[in-house]
């Protein structure tokens, strides 16, 4: 496909006809890396175009990591501003890594040339911030001299105040690169998708590990290390967040697991939040309910809601729908649900959480508009939790949108005893 499509590229393989999402493994036989990593950096360049920028500055290790498939250390570079990279909007892919890490990119066609970073935070520089700040923003200058023509725009995903005020100095407008990069990682291709799958494939192992250990006397912790356990164990990287709760600690939401024990008859709800084999996002929600003995009517109650939430929007979802329409049409939460509800009604999901988020109608204010489109990665969100009460469930399913609606990702089942037999 064109890198400007808004279709996903197709994996070509002689001979056969395309094998169905559920059946892609990480080979290197179905994925072409280096068709991955043109289609990506050909997105963020489409977006410099667009927006008439000389190229782009990144720091963000997602963006890094999306634009020119290469990684260093990126949790620990999310605080640390020891790596970044300038892309020329026409010209060369300059990355900067820390010390003595040059070696990482070997290899890598879509790296040009590899420096020595100059780091000029606090923790590197100290009473050297500023000479390094000045020298620092004389070289991405000169890059931008050379290779923007009479473009001095430079679109900046993060950037301090000195950082800004350095290459003023120097001539160069920074702009934001936030919209470049969220905008470009939207559509996936199917080299993406097949990531994709492998990380929901790790996420889902790893939902089957916590669902057989599930045991009273066991605590939050121990039983969310399984999920941790298994991503590293397969190839994945980190876990973005601890949400896992039980019992009342699970309303509202976002409390982040602990010590607490898990008890005979509590609901189990979390939210996986998992950066899996080649750095994309497995974002899966489920509730599992503790025994022995059975659900009882309310946590059955509430687990319907949230199960009926959940795919009444997956129906209604389809290309070209925009988002306040979404909000306009969703499932209705209940009135006594209602001041619980969670933050987005679905969002965009590759490398991490990413746009669009699409809100509820009484958040607007707060919302944007926009349109969904083919080759979109979303999830679909649930968070059913009534106002005083003392459990809630959370659901949460990733899909793709195709040219006629939505193809589900993720597989794991629904909890039987929780659902209501006509179901």
């Amino acid at each position: 496909m064109s890198p400007d499509s808004s279709v996903p590229t197709e994996i070509r393989t002689a001979g056969q006809p395309k094998p169905p999402l559920a059946a892609l493994t990480d080979t290197e036989a179905v994925i072409d890396m280096i068709a991955l990593r043109r289609y990506r950096l050909e997105r963020i360049r489409a977006e410099l175009r667009r927006l008439d920028y000389a190229g782009c500055l990144l720091y963000d290790p997602i963006n890094i990591r999306y634009a020119t498939g290469s990684r260093n250390m990126a949790v620990w570079t999310l605080h640390n501003a020891v790596r970044y990279c300038f892309i020329a909007t026409e010209g060369p892919v300059v990355l900067f890594d820390f010390h003595n890490c040059e070696h990482l990119s070997q290899g890598l066609e879509s790296v040009t040339e590899v420096r020595p970073a100059t780091a000029w935070f606090y923790f590197g520089a100290a009473q050297h911030m500023q000479e390094r700040v000045v020298r620092w923003a004389a070289e991405l200058a000169d890059l931008v001299r050379r290779h923007g023509g009479c473009n001095r725009r430079l679109a900046a995903d993060h950037c301090d105040a000195a950082g800004v005020a350095a290459l003023a100095a120097e001539g160069i407008e920074v702009c934001d690169g936030q919209e470049v990069t969220e905008r470009a990682r939207r559509i996936k291709s199917q080299e993406e998708l097949a990531c994709m799958m492998q990380s929901i494939a790790v996420a889902e192992a790893g939902m089957a590990r916590m669902r057989a250990a599930l045991e009273p006397g066991m605590t939050e912790n121990q039983l969310w290390s399984l999920l941790h356990q298994v991503n590293i164990a397969m190839g994945g990287e980190w876990i973005e967040t601890r949400l896992l709760a039980s019992g009342e600690r699970s309303n509202p939401w976002f409390q982040e697991c602990s010590d607490r024990v898990i008890r005979p008859g509590d609901l189990v709800s979390f939210d996986t939040d998992l950066i899996g084999p080649f750095g994309y996002c497995a974002d899966i929600s489920r509730s599992f309910f503790c025994g022995p003995g059975k659900p009882n009517a309310k946590q059955q109650q509430l687990y319907r809601l949230a199960w009926e939430q959940i795919h009444s929007n997956m129906d209604l979802i389809r290309p070209g729908m925009s988002y306040r329409e979404l909000a306009e049409t969703s499932w209705a939460l209940p009135d006594n649900c209602r001041a619980n509800r969670y933050s987005v009604i679905a969002h965009g999901v590759g490398l991490c959480d990413e746009y669009p988020a699409c809100v509820y109608l009484e958040d607007f204010d707060y919302g944007y508009d926009g349109l969904l489109e083919p080759g979109m990665t979303i999830c679909v969100e649930s968070y059913i939790g009534e106002v005083g009460g003392r459990e809630g469930v959370k659901l949460e399913e990733q899909v793709l949108i195709t040219e006629t609606g939505i193809e589900p990702l993720s597989t794991f089942p629904f909890e039987d005893e929780l659902l209501p037999r006509q179901i």
